[in-house]
Parts: C-alpha cells; sequence; structure tokens
C-alpha cells in the first residue's frame, strides 16, 4: 500500500513543475521556430472566390448547356444557348416590314419624280396664261382653270413628299425592330462573363428557362482571397496594400504572398454597440486576404476555393518577415 500511494505521488507533478512546463514549451516552439515576432499575427481562414452567376436575360427552352461542374471557362466562351422559335419567327417578320418598307419608299421617290414633272408644266401654263390675260388673249375663266391646275400640282408634290417621309420613317422603325431582335437572339446564347471555374449547374438541357434564372456559377479565378477575422486591436493596425503570407493545410510547405485587400467597418460576431472594456474585446472584423492576379494565372489548375489554412499579417509595416514566412511556391509546369 504504502508503495502505490509513493508511486501516485511521483507520477504527478509537482505545482512549480506544472508552472514551469508551460513556459519550458514556449522556449522549446521559439526554438524550433514556431513563434511569431512582435506585430505579426496568425489566424486560420479560408480560400474563396469571387462568385459570378450567368444567367437568362430572356425566357425559353435550354437547348444546350456546354459545360459542367469543374470545368474551366475563359470569357467569351459559349456556355449554353437558349432557342426562342417565337423570336425568330418575329425577326423575319420585322425583315419583311423593312423590304415592304423600302419598296413604298421607292414608290413614293417615282410618284415625286412624276408630280415635279406635272407641277413643271403647270407652272409654265400659269405663267404664260398671266401674260395673256394681260394683252387680253386669253379670258380669266380659261386662267383660273389654268391657276387651279398649277396649285394642285403644287399639293400633289406636297403630298408626294410627305409618302415618301412616311416611308423613310416606316423602313427606320422596322430596321430599329430587326436589331431588337437581332440583340435578343445574341443574348440567347449565354457567355462566360469572366474566366473562371463552373461551380454549380443549376439547370439541364431541355428544361425551360425564365427571365433571370441562374443558369451557372462561375468562380472567378482572378479574384481569390483569404478571409480570416481578427480582434479590433489588431484589425485596426493593419494597413491597406500590406503584404500578408498564406499557408494552406493541403500544402504547409508553400507560403504564399498575398495583400490586404478589405477590412470590415463592421465588427462580427457581437453587436454593434458595447459598453464595457471586456466586450469590446471580443469584437472581431473581417479582413480579406488577396492573391496577385498574376500569380493566380500562372497556378490556376492548383487554385481551389474551400481550402483551410493560415493567414499571416503585420500589425507594423516595420516589421519584417521572418525567414520562416519567405514566400515559397511550388515550381511551374
Amino acid at each position: 500500500m504504502g508503495d502505490l500511494q509513493s508511486l501516485a505521488t511521483s507520477a504527478t507533478p509537482s505545482p512549480s513543475k506544472a508552472t514551469a512546463e508551460p513556459g519550458l514549451m514556449g522556449l522549446i516552439d521559439k526554438l524550433r521556430g514556431k513563434t511569431l515576432p512582435d506585430g505579426i499575427v496568425q489566424t486560420n481562414g479560408r480560400i474563396e472566390a469571387t462568385e459570378v452567376d450567368v444567367s437568362a436575360k430572356y425566357g425559353g427552352r435550354l437547348s444546350e448547356l456546354l459545360v459542367k461542374e469543374g470545368d474551366d471557362v475563359t470569357a467569351g466562351q459559349i456556355i449554353a444557348r437558349i432557342s426562342s422559335p417565337e423570336t425568330e419567327a418575329q425577326l423575319r417578320g420585322a425583315q419583311a416590314k423593312v423590304l415592304e418598307a423600302k419598296q413604298a419608299y421607292a414608290e413614293a421617290v417615282a410618284v415625286i419624280a412624276q408630280r415635279n414633272s406635272d407641277l413643271i408644266f403647270a407652272r409654265a401654263d400659269w405663267e404664260r396664261g398671266q401674260q395673256l390675260v394681260k394683252q387680253g388673249y386669253l379670258t380669266q375663266q380659261t386662267f383660273d382653270l389654268r391657276q387651279a391646275k398649277y396649285d394642285a400640282a403644287t399639293a400633289s408634290v406636297q403630298a408626294a413628299n410627305a409618302q415618301r417621309d412616311q416611308a423613310q420613317f416606316s423602313i427606320e422603325s422596322s430596321e430599329a425592330d430587326v436589331q431588337r431582335l437581332e440583340a435578343t437572339l445574341v443574348d440567347l446564347v449565354l457567355r462566360a462573363p469572366v474566366s473562371g471555374r463552373v461551380l454549380y449547374k443549376l439547370v439541364q438541357a431541355g428544361e425551360v428557362v425564365a427571365p433571370g434564372m441562374r443558369i451557372v456559377t462561375l468562380l472567378d479565378l482572378s479574384d481569390v482571397y483569404m478571409t480570416i477575422y481578427l480582434p479590433a486591436a489588431q484589425a485596426g493596425r493593419l494597413s491597406i496594400g500590406d503584404e500578408a503570407r498564406l499557408i494552406v493545410d493541403p500544402a504547409p510547405e508553400y507560403v504564399i504572398p498575398a495583400s490586404i485587400s478589405f477590412v470590415a467597418t463592421d465588427a462580427q460576431f457581437t453587436p454593434k454597440t458595447v459598453e464595457t472594456d471586456s466586450e469590446r474585446a471580443k469584437l472581431m472584423f473581417r479582413v480579406k486576404l488577396q492573391l496577385d492576379p498574376k500569380l493566380l494565372k500562372q497556378y490556376a489548375a492548383e487554385v481551389k476555393t474551400g481550402v483551410r489554412g493560415i493567414g499571416y499579417v503585420r500589425t507594423s509595416v516595420k516589421v519584417p518577415w521572418p525567414p520562416s514566412l519567405a514566400t515559397k511556391l511550388p515550381a511551374t509546369q
């Protein structure tokens, strides 16, 4: 029994030993390079990218869906096509109206030429009649008839000009309808607005889609960042544009360069207004660590969102990065 008590006593650390252990472990971590110098902060984060929805501007039946989830696409690449026989029929009708309006315009121009010829003859006859009336060789009644013919010819020319203007207006109106319908058909071909990766495919080929319905969601691989959260005391000392470092869990041997692009103005997780110092210490602010688009383009195939890791920031730009956080990237093929 005495032996058991002595064994238990020897197995239980003394208070002085228990107090010394944390300090000893901290010293070991420092010697191993695991601790950070003052002015550099680390916290957990997650890799994210801007999501871009590709939606249908007009309704119709989805005739083709040319991508699947995980596919990489380039800006301008055709993603899907929506068929709309009604719009195509309307376009053919508008094109026919353009031809009809142009024919009416040509006829109006021909009528104007004829009316101008009649007007020239009526004016000459009227001018001769004025001299003959003065000389007494023409009666006033006959001259009045020539006057009436001249007035009628002038009115006919004016009417023909109005018909020509109306035909010109019809041409412009019909051509505007054609352009509108052609633009609608162009919008029925859905293209990738940015280069990226297909995250979600929300409909299938053959389904009827409504205006504004999302077809696919893309990840913009030129806008990738890590989101981290820091307490107010640390977030308030960050500088926008300053360097940052990322280490992701799947590849802890690499150190990825980034920059601070955003610090939230509103705190997370706590009310906007707090009264005590202890509550203010709990305020957390969202911070975005942006990756360089040129670097993302170089390693586009390796970029994945949702990956967890650790973000490192400096609360003072004068603090140099330690050797353990020097940039280290995988070799490109």
